[in-house]
């Protein structure tokens, strides 16, 4: 995204502020397609991919994004949405158990948060991936490597989707808004992994 060109005379917004509402617009198609919830992770992998593609000089559009997800959307995408919302499933029950009251629930609850944290942010690591394209076993593979070898830009997903929580918690409205952000997040911490290599 370094080589974005200069804003010319005249033009009111420059190229940030095109990318910013490229973003936006991606993240409400990626909202929509988030819906059905089992086709979530092909929906934030394909948004990613787009984003990515914004620094390479390709559109960053809604238009772009559902025909990338139009060519990509497969039975593994679903599979991996299943596994998500099972994962999700656990995980909410297992907390729901903690609160009541059975014996050793305080530390259930801290190890089950933790467990859970480590889980959101190798899947979200995952749909960053290129890999999540093709392939979600070897983009999760690879996604909990980078988990272990970057700890920081793991640091930066959990404070990414904090952000993304807290901004949905106080104007519902935002929630539509909110993958967008996110998808550029998650993007980012993936691009300055690789920068850094």
């Amino acid at each position: 995204m370094s080589g974005m060109r200069a804003r010319e005379p005249g033009e009111v917004f420059g190229p940030r502020m095109t990318l910013f509402a490229d973003m936006l617009s991606v993240g409400l198609a990626t909202a929509l397609v988030c819906l059905p919830v089992v086709t979530a992770p092909a929906a934030l992998s394909t948004a990613c991919a787009v984003l990515r593609g914004a620094g390479e000089g390709q559109p960053a559009t809604a238009g772009r994004y559902f025909a990338a997800l139009r060519r990509r959307l497969r039975a593994g995408d679903l599979g991996a949405g299943a596994v998500a919302l099972a994962g999700a499933l656990l995980f909410l029950a297992d907390l729901a158990l903690a609160g009541a009251g059975l014996p050793g629930a305080p530390l259930f609850a801290v190890v089950a948060a933790g467990i859970g944290a480590v889980a959101l942010v190798v899947g979200l690591r995952a749909c960053a991936r290129p890999e999540s394209l093709t392939d979600w076993p070897a983009a999760v593979r690879e996604a909990a490597r980078d988990a272990v070898r970057d700890v920081g830009g793991s640091a930066l997903v959990l404070l990414a989707v904090a952000t993304a929580a807290l901004c949905a918690w106080m104007l519902v409205p935002l929630a539509f808004l909110v993958p967008g952000p996110l998808a550029l997040a998650l993007t980012a911490v993936h691009v300055r992994l690789t920068a850094g290599r």
